[in-house]
């Protein structure tokens, strides 16, 4: 089996610190190809892959800002089809642009669908659903007027989140800096338990993180930006539980599943994909407002936290999404 795996060109191939969908891909990528999948990478040219790499876009436009995001994108997108008809599948990340050549090439397409931005980008998915396969991240995000493939939940490294039997009494939030992520509530949660809390991400917004973020840091309150690699498993894993109080209904939190991997317990605002990832008051808290929040950080410590690492092992492997993604390829290729 061939693939042509279609990343986004924002960041690199894997990112390296933020980059939520390049991540997904080169796990899945690095997944399949442990497989014997024969994966081509189409990424930006100083991506890194054990498949094979094809690139002809020089650097990811939020890191050089010589790129020119919709220029790139379309040269990107190009290369790929120019070459569609070289593989099985081709399995895009990368958003709709690319489903405007699915009627110019015989080769299957299947989109993963990150999410949906607004219903305003609905007119490049929905006469599209005859051509190309749409996969959900989670049953939250499925739009009830579009067709479906499949519906398969991200998967992460266990070995790259070490198990933490015991974390610290500080407060974790850790996502980009943005009203729809809750960096002001998990502050407002923080203060009101009387407990520390560290925020890690980027700012995506510099009014919200200058009106509602900087005013509140403190000795206790502390921001530290954006980190990968080993400073991220460690923040991840020491804190006594992770924030997640969103204002929108997220089709899915890799870092919710990264934290729960380290046997840190989340608490998140009941909306999006938050009840299908974590199981109430065993692997975290679902809360509804402020007060609830509050109660579930004094009782995020009687939780076990080898149980939560045991139950997200089970449910959020990258073996299992892979084996998720080539069951789907075989039904596609297979009809």
């Amino acid at each position: 089996m061939k693939i042509a795996m279609l990343a986004p060109i924002a960041w690199r191939t894997p990112p390296r610190h933020y980059g939520p969908w390049e991540l997904v891909t080169h796990l899945l990528t690095e997944a399949l190809v442990a497989r014997g999948v024969d994966v081509t990478l189409f990424a930006t040219l100083d991506s890194v892959t054990s498949g094979t790499l094809a690139g002809v876009v020089p650097a990811p436009y939020e890191e050089d800002p010589s790129i020119d995001a919709k220029v790139w994108e379309y040269r990107h997108l190009a290369h790929l089809f120019a070459r569609a008809n070289e593989f099985d599948i081709i399995h895009n990340q990368a958003d709709f642009p690319a489903h405007a050549f699915a009627a110019l090439v015989a080769t299957p397409m299947v989109t993963t669908i990150h999410g949906f931005s607004s219903d305003r980008i609905m007119p490049m998915y929905k006469p599209f659903e005859r051509r190309v396969h749409f996969v959900a991240i989670s049953a939250a995000d499925r739009r009830p007027d579009l067709d479906y493939a499949a519906t398969i939940h991200h998967g992460i490294r266990l070995e790259e989140f070490p198990f933490a039997p015991a974390g610290t009494d500080d407060l974790l939030f850790f996502g980009r800096i943005h009203p729809d992520k809750g960096a002001a509530e998990a502050i407002e949660a923080a203060q009101r338990a009387g407990r520390d809390l560290d925020l890690y991400g980027i700012v995506q917004d510099a009014g919200y993180f200058d009106c509602a973020v900087k005013p509140a840091l403190t000795e206790a309150i502390r921001y530290h930006g954006a980190v990968g690699g080993t400073e991220r498993t460690t923040a991840l894993g020491a804190a006594r539980a992770l924030l997640h109080l969103i204002n929108f209904d997220e089709p899915f939190g890799l870092s919710v599943v990264e934290a729960m991997a380290c046997g840190t317990p989340v608490i998140a605002r009941r909306r999006g994909s938050m009840p299908e990832l974590i199981e109430h008051g065993v692997t975290g808290f679902l809360v509804d407002d402020m007060d609830e929040a509050v109660t579930a950080i004094e009782r995020a410590g009687d939780l076990d936290r080898a149980e939560i690492r045991r139950k997200t092992a089970e449910r959020f492997s990258v073996e299992r999404m892979a084996d998720d993604y080539l069951a789907l390829y075989r039904r596609i290729l297979d009809a």
